[in-house]
């Protein structure tokens, strides 16, 4: 019987020669646990893992990078244009309304506490949610409970999170007395409500070290809710029209505060979590500067673990932080 060989043009579609990769392009290699648990070596190694790692180990490096423009002292003339700089780098934090229902909480909370971030953009629920965790707890539940049940019991499923609808009473018989008070003072006083300085009040008011936003009050960083009424607070400010009307929000006096902190900034760093409003209003900000340096944008979606470590201030910036659902952006203004 002849010997029989196996089709050319099949032999060269599989045995296809490689052409040669750079010299110093990445090779894929994990962490070795057998040099025991060091986090922060497992996370260097997260770049050469591949797949969503290698991603999260790029957010690190980008937000490293926004740490370190940020210690950046500012030269006299460059800060003399406008008090809204103040330092080598403007970081804009954003995240949705889960992060804070969630755990994720006190990581933020570390971030406003530190000071680590300079602005920051959430939701109705981003915010009202912290306020109510500091007057009843969240429980861990399942995700396959039937809301229509849990809402019959009074309960509400956030995920796997369950919040007792008297949570929200809660808030109510808090946040009710504040709103008058926030009347009174537009008709004495002529204050000029806007969403941001309600939060700001808000945070005044819990005077609660577990909040986040106590924590932006204290440290006087501004937080933006274009959405504010999109939630509890909405159904409040609702109810409470009816009882003592006139109170005034002005979303147009917020927006101009919050790109005027991109327009102003000598550099801006954008830490987004989650999509829509929050990712909208803080890119549109940032896109209100046109000559930019460089511009670097990742999304993924995963839970990462990111460990702020650049050889500086170790005690500051050596925090575990927790994120989900995490873009980063980075832009740097020429010169």
């Amino acid at each position: 019987m002849a010997e029989q060989h196996a089709p050319f043009v099949a032999m060269d579609a599989v045995l296809m020669p490689s052409t040669a990769l750079p010299d110093d392009m990445p090779r894929i290699k994990g962490y070795d646990f057998n040099q025991g648990v060091d986090h922060h070596a497992l996370l260097q190694s997260f770049l050469t893992t591949g797949f969503q790692a290698s991603s999260v180990a790029h957010a690190i490096q980008e937000i490293n990078r926004m740490i370190e423009k940020r210690l950046e002292p500012l030269e006299e003339e460059e800060g003399c244009g406008s008090s809204l700089s103040h330092s080598g780098c403007t970081i804009f934090l954003g995240y949705t309304s889960n992060l804070i229902s969630s755990g994720v909480r006190e990581s933020i909370r570390y971030l406003a506490q530190h000071k680590m971030v300079d602005v920051i953009v959430t939701t109705a629920g981003g915010v009202e949610e912290d306020f109510i965790k500091c007057l009843a707890p969240t429980y861990l539940g399942e995700f396959s409970l039937s809301g229509k049940e849990l809402r019959q019991r009074g309960i509400n499923r956030i995920g796997n999170l369950l919040v007792p609808n008297d949570n929200y009473c809660k808030f109510e018989d808090w946040l009710m007395p504040i709103l008058d008070q926030m009347v009174q003072e537009q008709k004495d006083e002529g204050t000029h409500w806007t969403p941001s300085k309600m939060i700001h009040r808000l945070g005044k008011e819990i005077n609660n070290p577990e909040s986040v936003y106590y924590w932006a009050y204290k440290n006087d960083i501004p937080v933006f809710s274009p959405a504010l009424t999109d939630g509890s607070i909405g159904d409040m400010i609702y109810f409470h029209s009816y009882k003592n009307p006139g109170l005034v929000l002005d979303i147009v006096d917020d927006i101009r505060r919050l790109n005027s902190k991109a327009v102003f900034a000598k550099r801006t760093g954008m830490i987004i979590l989650g999509g829509g409003l929050v990712k909208h209003h803080i890119a549109n900000a940032n896109l209100m500067v046109s000559n930019y340096y460089y511009y670097n944008y990742k999304m993924f979606s995963m839970i990462i673990f990111l460990n702020y470590n650049v050889g500086v201030n170790d005690e500051l910036f050596n925090s575990p932080i927790f994120l989900s659902f995490c873009s980063v952006a980075t832009h740097q203004l020429e010169s």
